[in-house]
């Protein structure tokens, strides 16, 4: 006992007198790191350069990626599957349930006094899109179709059947309506938009691949005809048996009849006119050409 004694003690007092470990004084024991050898540098260091003795490694001659030795590559071994031709094309259209529109609705989020648009669902900052990720508008699922109450006008730009049977059930109106790139860049953020003091983009026509759903009044296209349209809210009734409630005799007639011009972007903001937010001004076009261009 007095030996283990006496050996701590001593090796307390080399600890005590030691240096404390840190990184400018931890090195390796003397001898323990070996050199390496740096071959072809010297008279008798050879003339392979450390590529070895023939062969593709002393030729610096890779194989590609794919390259199998001679044999039939494997993409090339079978035909062509065109699954996802033009898919970097196709627009997407993220989803909002009618269970969450109805919740932003009971949460003030959302003022249904007002028609609802794409715009309206973005300031609540619970609902975004990505234009730079192909993202077209919003895509109404028919999740919480069943709990849904409210009385709205609302524009999207993609909806199912069992969608817009919820919204007319309870004497809502629902439109369906296309915007270009262009005219999302400018709605996804209204402020910087305004803020360049550039003029109010036209909206474009939809394209040739969604042309035939943006003007049949089955999906309640922003340019289908009007009386089609309400010869298929009946047949959507019928179909689903539900009564149709009269709009005509509805107090907020004019709210849920307010529809936007297929050229416009915002709710009482023509294209061509230009938002001066500093000075709280708007600018409109007087020159002839010009009203023509944005209304055409």
């Amino acid at each position: 006992m007095a030996g283990n004694k006496k050996g701590t003690e001593l090796a307390l007092s080399i600890l005590r007198v030691l240096p404390r470990l840190t990184l400018s004084n931890i090195r390796d024991n003397p001898g323990a790191p070996k050199g390496k050898n740096k071959r072809g540098r010297g008279q008798h260091g050879g003339n392979r350069h450390g590529a070895g003795q023939k062969g593709s490694g002393q030729r610096q001659n890779y194989m590609r990626l794919g390259y199998e030795t001679g044999n039939t590559p494997f993409y090339l071994r079978f035909g062509n599957e065109p699954y996802y031709r033009g898919h970097h094309l196709r627009r997407e259209y993220p989803p909002l349930s009618l269970h969450k529109l109805q919740m932003l609705i009971d949460l003030n989020r959302l003022d249904i006094t007002k028609p609802i648009d794409l715009i309206t669902l973005l300031n609540t900052k619970l609902y975004h899109i990505n234009v730079n990720h192909k993202h077209a508008g919003v895509h109404l699922t028919d999740e919480g179709a069943h709990c849904f109450k409210a009385k709205i006008n609302i524009e999207v730009q993609w909806a199912s059947e069992p969608v817009i049977a919820a919204i007319e059930r309870n004497g809502g109106i629902i439109t369906t309506a296309y915007y270009d790139v262009h005219s999302l860049h400018a709605m996804c953020d209204t402020e910087q938009f305004f803020s360049k003091g550039e003029p109010i983009p036209r909206r474009f026509l939809p394209p040739d691949d969604c042309l035939e759903y943006y003007s049949s009044a089955t999906t309640r296209g922003y340019l289908a005809d009007p009386e089609k349209v309400s010869q298929e809210r009946l047949v959507l009734a019928q179909k689903y048996g539900y009564e149709l409630p009269k709009i005509e005799d509805d107090p907020d007639y004019e709210m849920l009849c307010e529809r936007k011009d297929p050229r416009q972007l915002f709710y009482g903001l023509e294209p061509g006119w230009v938002v001066n937010v500093p000075d709280k001004v708007i600018l409109k076009p007087k020159a002839d050409y010009l009203k023509e261009f944005y209304t055409s």
